[in-house]
């Protein structure tokens, strides 16, 4: 049987025998020169959410050296626009040696590395979205007793492509649709492969429920889920799931696309996000030994519950986010919470608390086991979409968790947001005309964001400046009345998802 290592699709860490977390800059070193690679790209994210690369060819070792140990000056004030002024606005850029994966796109074997941004005096840059983001997972730790905030993404997507003839899928029924139905199974399969082979851990993927068809074009609807990490690095997984998606298409000579709406009444795509607690020893929290929830979990919800209108600010960033969080498409528009039910903000989705080994039960050869899987489960806020800044997304959601644990009420608030029933019925109105409405523009999201910025910005989250980016952007689209232009009017519409296509 192969060890864990050879198993590992990434080939640097194939090659050097560890898992990444362990990799020094003089395993790196090694590695390109065992393997004559004289080309390195350096990749971080912009104010904008964007993957940035620089590229560098090597010709000497010395050279090398200085560049992994010292890393390389870029422009901040076009990195970050009304962040940094043009006069003073250098800053570093230094990889992180964890990060290293081989560029799968590039015509010479190439190296890349995820960044951190550093300041003009060493430091990491206060406004940088992966520095927010190693803040707010540094202070859950802290005010939870050193417990990890551990979180996955399901990456949902459209793939566009020329109509073909034949086995046409039933509209609005591609979910885990199976060729010939389902046209782009090899192509998502390949960029599973693609995002595994550079270290992201990749749980499955699927056709998802959009589909429809022009005269000319066959949308598809496909989603890639990720699997549970430690939250700082399922931020490197998700932008890794999206730059390899965009640039595989390209390549394909497909269009990729992540907006959060396409037409009315087709499913829009979201880009939801799993969540989970551990402890130390890498247990669970939000379940105890019979599978049950947790007052940790309880205090998780009641934190989402708590700050979810404002956490559209990180996770609905333009306009056509808000033409998919409506009634009836499976998007969430009510603060609310459930068990195992799609038309709550955060569900809890089902868990493996049977106590049962289904296994040998549907094989009888096998030896019934006592191993039970209830470390398997997560709770899933499902706002968000592909126009999110992730490493901002997560944080804002690891800040509402961590709130769940400051707040005195959370497990009652919990409880008061609780509901067993599918909300879009109009049988069920009464059942949540008290709760709190997920906001329905990005005026709105603003605001909402105004008010709850203290507590994004407490224990020095998230800095003042980039909160005040975010209100400043969010308002600056003047979109209070957008959504129902854009579903009077489709031309509008087309014009307004055209705009706003790559997200």
């Amino acid at each position: 049987m192969k060890s864990t290592m050879q198993y590992n699709l990434n080939p640097i860490a194939r090659a050097i025998g560890k898992k990444p977390q362990a990799f020094t800059k003089a395993d790196i070193i090694k590695y390109i020169l065992d393997n004559d690679i004289h080309e390195l790209n350096f990749r971080y994210t912009g104010a904008d959410g964007h993957l940035k690369v620089l590229n560098f060819v090597i010709q000497d070792a010395d050279y090398l050296d200085e560049v992994l140990s010292s890393g390389e000056r870029v422009d901040g004030s076009s990195l970050f626009p009304g962040l940094m002024e043009a006069g003073s606005s250098d800053l570093y850029v230094v990889p992180q040696f964890a990060s290293a994966f081989m560029d799968p796109f590039a015509a010479q074997p190439t190296i890349s590395f995820f960044c951190a941004y550093m300041d003009k005096n060493g430091q990491p840059l206060s406004a940088a979205p992966d520095e927010i983001l190693r803040r707010a997972a540094q202070a859950f730790r802290d005010v939870t007793g050193g417990l990890e905030f551990y979180a996955m993404g399901e990456l949902e997507y459209y793939v566009i492509d020329e109509k073909e003839d034949g086995y046409e899928a039933v509209d609005q029924r591609g979910y885990h649709e199976m060729a010939p139905f389902s046209k782009q199974i090899e192509f998502r399969t390949q960029a599973m492969r693609l995002i595994c082979e550079c270290g992201g851990q990749i749980k499955y993927g699927h056709g998802e429920v959009g589909n429809f068809s022009t005269e000319d074009l066959n949308y598809e609807q496909n989603e890639i889920e990720f699997l549970p990490v430690p939250v700082e690095q399922a931020a490197q997984h998700l932008q890794l799931g999206k730059w390899i998606l965009f640039e595989l298409g390209w390549r394909m000579g497909l269009k990729v696309t992540f907006a959060p709406k396409i037409i009315v009444g087709k499913a829009g795509s979201g880009m939801h996000v799993h969540t989970k607690i551990v402890d130390k020893n890498g247990v669970n929290q939000y379940v105890d030994k019979a599978g049950q929830l947790t007052a940790t979990a309880h205090k998780a919800v009641a934190g989402m519950m708590s700050l979810a209108a404002s956490l559209t600010a990180f996770g609905n960033t333009n306009p056509t986010s808000y033409l998919r969080l409506v009634p009836h498409q499976e998007a969430p528009t009510t603060v609310c919470w459930g068990d195992r039910n799609r038309s709550a903000l955060v569900r809890v989705p089902l868990g493996w608390s049977a106590d049962v080994d289904m296994c040998s039960l549907i094989n009888p050869l096998e030896t019934p086991s006592s191993k039970r899987y209830t470390n398997k489960q997560t709770i899933e806020f499902r706002a968000p979409d592909g126009s999110a800044n992730i490493y901002l997304l997560l944080a804002g959601i690891c800040t509402a968790v961590r709130h769940g644990f400051e707040i005195d009420n959370a497990e009652q608030l919990a409880k008061d947001t609780y509901v067993a029933v599918n909300i879009h019925k109009d049988e069920f109105a009464g059942t949540v005309a008290h709760l709190d409405s997920l906001p329905a523009s990005c005026v709105a999201s603003a605001e909402r964001l105004r008010q709850h910025r203290a507590i994004y910005e407490a224990r020095g989250v998230f800095d003042p400046v980039t909160i005040d980016m975010l209100i400043r952007n969010l308002e600056a689209y003047q979109d209070a009345d957008l959504r129902a232009k854009a579903q009077a009017a489709p031309k509008f519409l087309k014009e307004l998802v055209d705009r706003y296509f790559y997200c």
